[in-house]
């Protein structure tokens, strides 16, 4: 699925979100792995917050999203930042023609929003394709155990003068994957009425070694698997697991 309204706010309600921790995952395990090159393919880049902090920092970063919304406002935020920032609107999924990367990123828990075993794996196909070989892929998803006992039938609150939402999670469709129903009433400054938004998300994880099957089946060395932001590897309770892929060979 793609961000719709919710784009508009996206930036304003992720104020708390740890981008920084995934700009400092891709440094670290880009040292680790003697990882020189500093071109980097940002899959589900979003609003451009990971990609512009990592044009901070040296790197050279093309952003892709599946919203049209994020990457305008992406698009935005680079041109007055005065940062070089190309933009590609694509599905991850069905990845086409951007060049060889030294490192690949999803982050932000994006390949959760995936809902079928086809496209992870047309996902991680078209992630080797773009990748020079030994780059690395980087990429977090959702643990079994948030989709299941922190999300599932839970309906989280936030309210303050600017935005304020109900946000209620369903079982989907699918094995370990919820149903994200989101309304939003969004403060209009020149009218002082509230606008309803409403959209409904729906995300999907898998147990790690399933994930660990298909990476290898498409051309991937696991690295390392870690939960958090930390390097520890997952427990039973961890919520955001954390992979380290290095191309070895080409996808069949």
């Amino acid at each position: 699925m793609s961000y719709g309204q919710f784009a508009t706010i996206y930036d304003y309600l992720m104020q708390d979100v740890p981008y920084d921790g995934w700009v400092d995952f891709l440094q670290d395990q880009s040292r680790r792995n003697s990882i020189i090159g500093k071109k980097v393919l940002d899959i589900a880049c979003g609003t451009g917050e990971i990609s512009l902090r990592l044009i901070e920092k040296g790197y050279d970063v093309t952003g892709v999203d599946l919203s049209e919304e994020m990457l305008f406002i992406a698009q935005d935020k680079a041109e007055h930042q005065g940062k070089k920032l190309p933009l590609f609107h694509q599905n991850m999924a069905e990845l086409s023609s951007l060049g060889l990367y030294d490192v690949v990123t999803i982050f932000c828990d994006s390949l959760n929003y995936l809902e079928t075993d086809e496209e992870i794996i047309n996902t991680f196909k078209g992630v080797n394709e773009h990748l020079k070989q030994d780059g690395l892929f980087l990429f977090d998803v959702h643990s079994i155990y948030k989709v299941s006992q922190i999300f599932m039938d839970e309906t989280f609150t936030f309210n303050d003068e600017q935005v304020s939402y109900i946000w209620d999670c369903f079982p989907g469709e699918y094995p370990n994957s919820v149903e994200h129903e989101l309304t939003f009433f969004v403060h209009d400054v020149e009218s002082g009425l509230y606008e309803r938004v409403e959209e409904t998300h729906k995300q999907r994880t898998y147990p790690i070694l399933q994930l660990r099957q298909w990476l290898e089946d498409t051309g991937f060395e696991i690295i390392s698997i870690s939960a958090d932001f930390t390097s520890e590897y997952p427990t039973d309770t961890s919520e955001r697991i954390f992979f380290t892929c290095k191309k070895v060979k080409t996808s069949t």
